[in-house]
């Protein structure tokens, strides 16, 4: 089955992602707000895709980053996120999510491999329960110091205001 880089539904991302288990397609999940998308997000994606076939980020809506981040944020909306992730030559398939966090879609999808930065310990990883359960593995990558929308947002207060 081929399958096209695009913005799934919930529905539609489950039967493509049936499909692709059929076909011993490893399946990485990842999720998070990418909002003002840097070197950091781009490596961290990058080497995720690394730990199988099929990279799926769960990309968190507006009202859930405001819920995370404030209600300030995020500042790219989240249409033209998934719109600039699922542009990635390295991210097979995106979705949004709502909730305030990936722990249901988690639940839904019983990734492969499930991975985040490494600004999370292994045993705080939302989802990381479900993914062992069922035999898969949970991962963190390295965190790059000096990459966050945060800091770019407070360099760019601090320059320009």
């Amino acid at each position: 089955m081929k399958f096209r880089k695009i913005i799934f539904s919930r529905k539609k991302l489950l039967k493509t992602l049936k499909e692709l288990k059929k076909q011993k397609k490893k399946i990485v999940f990842t999720n998070g707000c990418y909002d003002i998308l840097h070197i950091g997000h781009i490596k961290f994606l990058k080497k995720a895709k690394k730990y199988g076939d099929v990279l799926l980020v769960a990309l968190n809506s507006d009202s859930s980053v405001k819920k995370i981040k404030g209600e300030k944020r995020p500042i790219i909306p989240q249409r033209e996120r998934a719109e600039i992730l699922s542009a990635l030559e390295f991210v097979d398939l995106l979705t949004v999510f709502y909730e305030p966090d990936p722990y249901n879609i988690i639940k839904d999808i019983k990734p492969d491999v499930l991975v985040k930065g490494g600004d999370w310990p292994l045993d705080k990883i939302i989802g990381s329960d479900i993914v062992k359960k069922e035999g898969g593995i949970v991962k963190n990558i390295k965190y790059i110091k000096g990459n966050s929308t945060t800091e770019i947002i407070n360099k760019v207060l601090k320059n320009y205001s």
